[in-house]
């Protein structure tokens, strides 16, 4: 998209203050007040009708995994059947305990990488990598030299990039001191509960998973923020882009036990909306609210709409106390059930 414009500068100042922020000014309640009918998201160019569309699943074919994966929960306090909290948890136990600290262009991010595409090529998704440089710079305090990251693509079985499809990401990395539980093995748990229950159920329109690398920042302002999102959108051919009707990211989505769901100043609200009425029929309590800090940003300055769960503020942010012991395994929950009833 063109430039943004100048009334906006302001607001963009203040909300771009690094990755994962603390909450930005929640946006008036009477933004949902008057939700429109039909599909839960609108193309920002056209008519949104095509996502109500039943689409073919990815379809499961077993492999042997050299990561086990968690066993699936019986605990499903914290949602339905479907959507397994205690399956997700393991996930994030993985992530910040085992593995820990996820900068984006280290062995432990090549690690946690190469566990998620397994897991996603295991339940039949055509995995992909998508490589791109990051910059020497700050990581939150700790300089940090410049390397290679990667994003994880994973797309459904006979996947038509030039047909309407939707985009729901999560980031991979952490801040170099980070074991990051929250920020943001809990995005990555849940993007992958979802990416299972579309590959068994399928979905309205076809997902696309997407594990990002280097959205922290090596510094302030866009230009060292978001690599991977940003690599990702500069990226898509002209069809695709056209094609794709919502991006939806997961960013600290286990702490609290109120879903934010979030969008920056740029992006029509349908797909905020659409969210929090999704939550609303699965009986989770959210809240809307306007962040900038997270890949759908990226996005959302290429004119997509756009959605981000989860902001909630926590103490250990962006430190080596963000532990699994961070995340409760029932926000977990909350927010796959608004994302699965969302995508379903």
């Amino acid at each position: 998209m063109g430039r943004v414009p100048a009334t906006l500068s302001a607001t963009l100042t203040a909300l771009v203050l690094g990755a994962c922020t603390t909450d930005a000014p929640s946006a008036s309640p009477g933004a949902v007040d008057s939700p429109t009918a039909g599909s839960p998201t609108a193309s920002p160019t056209g008519s949104d009708s095509s996502f109500a569309a039943p689409t073919q699943s990815a379809s499961p074919t077993p492999s042997a995994s050299p990561t086990p994966s968690p066993a699936p929960s019986t605990d499903v306090s914290s949602g339905p059947p479907e959507v397994q909290a205690g399956a997700a948890m393991a996930d994030v136990r993985t992530l910040a305990g085992r593995i820990g600290p996820r900068l984006a262009t280290s062995p432990a991010y090549r690690r946690a990488a190469r566990l998620v595409g397994t897991r996603l090529s295991d339940l039949g998704y055509d995995v992909r990598r998508e490589t791109f440089r990051v910059p020497a710079g700050d990581s939150w305090g700790v300089p940090v030299a410049a390397g290679r990251s990667s994003n994880v693509v994973a797309e459904p079985a006979g996947f038509d990039p030039a047909e309407p499809h939707v985009v729901v990401g999560a980031h991979l990395d952490t801040v170099a001191v980070a074991p990051g539980a929250e920020d943001n093995a809990s995005g990555v748990a849940v993007l992958l509960e979802v990416a299972r229950l579309a590959a068994r159920d399928g979905t309205r329109l076809p997902v696309v998973v997407i594990a990002f690398g280097a959205e922290e920042p090596r510094g302030p302002g866009d230009d060292l923020h978001h690599f991977g999102s940003q690599h990702h959108v500069r990226e898509m051919p002209g069809r695709r882009r056209g094609a794709l009707r919502a991006m939806v990211s997961l960013d600290r989505v286990g702490v609290g036990t109120v879903v934010p769901v979030c969008t920056g100043p740029l992006s029509p609200p349908q797909v905020r909306r659409a969210l929090l009425r999704a939550a609303a029929r699965v009986d989770v309590p959210a809240r809307p609210c306007e962040n900038v800090a997270s890949d759908h940003w990226s996005f959302e300055k290429a004119g997509v709409v756009v959605a981000r769960l989860g902001s909630t503020s926590y103490p250990a942010y962006h430190s080596a106390e963000d532990l699994p012991r961070v995340v409760d395994p029932a926000q977990l929950g909350r927010t796959g059930r608004v994302v699965w009833e969302w995508l379903r």
